[in-house]
């Protein structure tokens, strides 16, 4: 098996553990925990240039934004993207999308929306996101330029100019 495989298993396997224990921790519960929270910063560090799996090697980023993209981002957003991502951080479905150009490389984002299955599939961070959030996200045929604008509509989203 590849380590990438062996990593979610141990951590899947460490969570259920975790969650069906609802009782006082005992030392041996305490290292499970600590266990899972080292699988899960091995497996964001793993990402190495952390651009996910996908087309996109280089996403060159506009300054200012472009507004252009935002006119086409927003309403992609709000029919595509709204029904399980808030725009704070809370999660709804999804996560939710404040600071998401902070955690993530515009490569990374784009990859995602664009290329989901292959990335919940094979990129560590996106298996992290799965297992926190159970539920996969359905691939919703976002085209590269779409995704752009929706990247651009996200870098708003988080307050850049």
């Amino acid at each position: 098996m590849h380590r990438t495989t062996i990593l979610f298993l141990l951590a899947i396997i460490s969570l259920s553990v975790i969650s069906c224990n609802s009782h006082k921790q005992s030392s041996e519960e305490k290292t499970s925990i600590d266990t899972t929270t080292n699988l899960m910063k091995q497996a964001e560090m793993m990402t190495g240039d952390n651009k996910g799996i996908g087309q996109y090697k280089d996403v060159p980023l506009t300054h200012p934004l472009d507004e252009a993209m935002l006119v086409k981002g927003q309403p992609l957003y709000e029919a595509k993207c709204f029904a399980c991502h808030k725009l704070t951080d809370e999660k709804l479905v999804g996560p939710g999308w404040k600071g998401v150009t902070e955690r993530r490389t515009p490569e990374w984002i784009m990859n995602f929306i664009t290329n989901t299955d292959v990335m919940i599939d094979s990129d560590l961070v996106a298996q992290k996101m799965f297992v926190t959030c159970l539920v996969r996200m359905p691939s919703q045929g976002v085209t590269g330029d779409e995704a752009r604008s929706i990247l651009e509509f996200m870098r708003k989203n988080d307050g850049q100019k």
